[in-house]
């Protein structure tokens, strides 16, 4: 099974420029003609949130245009940028969203159980994970041993990068982490929100964060460091799923590139 996942793309109104400088929209068409040309093609792509920039009916309007080429299903989940109700009304042929409430569901029907988390809170750059969110994780973990992901908008670890770890998940996060630790089988922890390709060992097992596939975060490691942008090449994460090899994940990046060519 190959697993695509887009992140941050942060779609705005039809024709309208990102801080009045980046098509976000461009970049979003060009991935989707990317992931829509990768051999193998992914089965499924998953979007881990900041799916539009400000939560408004006519970005989602342009968001569902865009997507409506990716030749495969994909599963929806919302970042800080979002907004829950415009998101499902948006969607409506998305029949695993919940009509009500959180933003959370589990894919039973692929090769790896997939449970998406919503770790929303409305008008906030952090996450928070409640115990109603919680408590339905933790009922959802104890119905199966199947080789699990789970996929959610903000990273419940540092990154070292002093903005983004002040804005990550900060409520929850402990009784997550327990839980994750309780279940050997969650194969990995996939998360957006930071705008870099990142990997850590975290809760026992793996964890990692996809780019955008418009403007990355500037990796800067600095104590002080502010927030800023840098226009690196935009990206997509791909994972592969083999059972004799376990998850194995790459970044593919979107572009014109010189190659393939041989080594020698």
């Amino acid at each position: 099974m190959l697993i695509v996942q887009i992140s941050d793309p942060h779609v705005k109104g039809e024709g309208d420029l990102l801080y009045g400088r980046i098509d976000t929209q461009g970049f979003l068409e060009r991935a989707v003609a990317h992931v829509n040309g990768l051999d193998p093609r992914p089965d499924i792509a998953l979007l881990t949130g900041d799916l539009v920039d400000k939560g408004a009916p006519e970005e989602y309007a342009n968001l569902k245009r865009l997507l409506s080429k990716l030749d495969i299903p994909s599963y929806l989940i919302p970042g800080n940028h979002d907004a829950r109700d415009a998101l499902r009304e948006a969607f409506p042929d998305h029949a695993y969203l919940p009509k009500t409430g959180f933003l959370q569901y589990v894919v039973d029907d692929q090769p790896l159980r997939l449970i998406a988390l919503d770790t929303l809170v409305p008008g906030k750059g952090h996450g928070v994970l409640c115990s109603e969110r919680l408590d339905w994780l933790e009922a959802r973990l104890g119905e199966s041993d199947r080789t699990t992901l789970l996929f959610m908008h903000h990273p419940p670890f540092d990154v070292g990068i002093v903005p983004f770890d002040a804005a990550r998940l900060l409520e929850g996060g402990d009784r997550l982490e327990a839980l994750v630790r309780a279940h050997g089988n969650v194969e990995r922890v996939l998360c957006g929100h930071v705008h870099r390709p990142i990997q850590v060992r975290w809760a026992g097992t793996m964890a990692s964060i996809a780019p955008s596939t418009a403007h990355q975060a500037s990796l800067d490691l600095r104590e002080g460091a502010k927030l800023t942008m840098t226009m690196d090449p935009p990206g997509v994460a791909l994972h592969l799923w083999r059972p004799v090899m376990g998850l194995i994940t790459h970044v593919s990046y979107v572009g014109s590139y010189e190659g393939p060519r041989p080594f020698r």
